[in-house]
């Protein structure tokens, strides 16, 4: 018994390796992308900003249907004509997806008129844009409750359909500031770090369920009038990404079943120098890229 012990203990370091490397291989071959065809798609914040990008994108690499759901029925008029016009079957619904009991009613509303969504996209978020001590509780909890609790009332609606069919993929559109928070965005990068740690649970949970998967997108600063103000100091080394182009990369990852998508890539080198660097480092890291500074100049959405 000790000795069988002794080999697990032994092999362990080895299998990680293995799996280390073997992932490593499989990540720099050319994955097959499935057919959207057959997919309906449903995209919460789908009326303007990154929502309205992926409304088009998924329209265009050949999405069956696609569901709009926001809180401002003009944009979402507005999404819902011109991807209709493109050729692509388009419906909104007006819905709050901090209100438990009205995404539990708009679901069901969907499931009769639309059918069933085979990939969910969590994308509606908000940011207040303060310090804690300046911000309004009211705005802070709303943060939350759009965020973050949003999720798990969309992701309860309509992940039951899809175990049963065997057939669905739940998206959610993150942010960097999940693992590398900024000040003066307090409110949003704890309901991101939440968001996070909900997919990240929730991928684990379902790698035994057949047919049904997740993809997680960490965009670093985009191009859209939620962050409306906010400069980056070294633009030119570190631009803005255009939300067109964030949509299109997440696009191609549910299509290639990827679970994790930082971009640009390079995000990746700042969650691995965050993990061993000492904090004071990065402190003056931060302090001379002007990240510290950065939301000092906000205005957010008219």
């Amino acid at each position: 018994m000790e000795l069988k012990s002794a080999c697990r203990v032994f092999l362990f370091p080895v299998q990680m390796l293995y799996y280390v490397v073997r992932a490593s291989l499989f990540s720099l071959l050319p994955s097959r992308k499935k057919d959207l065809s057959r997919e309906v798609v449903l995209i919460t914040g789908g009326g303007r900003g990154i929502g309205r990008h992926l409304a088009k994108e998924f329209a265009k690499q050949g999405a069956r249907k696609v569901i709009l759901w926001g809180r401002t029925e003009k944009c979402l008029k507005e999404t819902t004509e011109e991807i209709s016009l493109s050729g692509t079957e388009c419906h909104y619904f007006v819905c709050d997806v901090a209100n438990r009991e009205e995404v539990y009613k708009q679901a069901k509303v969907v499931r009769e008129k639309v059918g069933d969504v085979t990939i969910l996209v969590n994308n509606a978020a908000v940011v207040h844009g303060k310090s804690l001590m300046d911000s309004d509780d009211d705005a802070l909890l709303k943060s939350q409750h759009i965020n973050t609790l949003g999720q798990f009332w969309t992701t309860k609606a309509f992940l039951p359909r899809m175990l049963e069919l065997q057939h669905g993929h739940v998206v959610c559109i993150n942010s960097i500031l999940s693992q590398s928070p900024i000040p003066g965005a307090i409110d949003y990068c704890t309901s991101k770090a939440s968001s996070l740690a909900f997919m990240e649970s929730l991928t684990l949970g379902l790698l035994d369920c057949p047919g049904v998967g997740c993809t997680t997108v960490l965009p670093f600063h985009t191009n859209t009038e939620m962050f409306q103000g906010m400069r980056v100091r070294f633009p030119q080394l570190f631009p803005p990404l255009k939300p067109e182009v964030v949509a299109q990369r997440t696009v191609d990852a549910v299509r290639a079943d990827k679970a994790f998508l930082y971009l640009p890539w390079m995000m990746h080198v700042l969650v691995f120098l965050k993990s061993f660097m000492p904090q004071s480092a990065l402190e003056e890291i931060q302090r001379f890229s002007g990240t510290y500074t950065c939301m000092n100049t906000f205005k957010g959405r008219t």
